[in-house]
């Protein structure tokens, strides 16, 4: 590693730009070895509906292919969307196999902090059943206490006759009664 006065150098930038594409316009990447199972796909529909796109899906410029994103633009693909937010990278197919190989697990590598979690979910006040089945999963998982996400204020009170789907413990399986 090279130094500038003793110090390493800065991290270099790929990114090369960032834009608008048709979501039926990105070629999936061929190496990718992430699945999506119906909740992740639910969950991540759910935000999408509520928050909408917060970061870009990455294309590298030089082959044209997804190294992160796959089940955003899917999804986008589904809905129609004209457009979705993209990040252009400039990398080698090694560095492209890099970075799909190790994006998404050197996320999550990082541990949960109950209490900063729980502190986070009583501030959030979803607006649809689904993100509120989410993130009480989410508590649930990581040992965070889980707000009461029900309906509280008088703009909340038409959601009172949407029943939250169960969900079996054994396989997942989830349905509304």
């Amino acid at each position: 590693m090279d130094t500038v006065g003793g110090h390493p150098e800065a991290f270099r930038s790929r990114i090369i730009g960032a834009g608008e594409e048709a979501p039926d316009q990105l070629l999936a990447n061929p190496e990718n070895w992430r699945g999506h199972p119906a909740a992740q796909r639910e969950a991540l529909s759910a935000v999408l509906d509520e928050v909408g796109f917060v970061a870009p899906v990455i294309v590298n410029q030089r082959t044209g292919r997804l190294i992160d994103g796959h089940l955003r633009v899917e999804l986008a693909m589904a809905r129609h969307d004209a457009k979705i937010p993209v990040s252009y990278v400039d990398l080698s197919e090694d560095e492209e196999r890099v970075v799909l190989a190790t994006y998404d697990p050197l996320g999550d590598l990082a541990f949960a902090d109950p209490t900063r979690l729980g502190e986070l979910l009583a501030e959030i006040t979803p607006s649809s059943n689904e993100v509120a089945e989410l993130l009480s999963n989410l508590a649930r998982a990581t040992g965070a206490e889980a707000p009461d996400f029900s309906p509280s204020t008088v703009g909340e009170q038409s959601k009172l006759d949407q029943k939250n789907p169960i969900k079996c413990p054994g396989c997942g399986y989830e349905w509304r009664p």
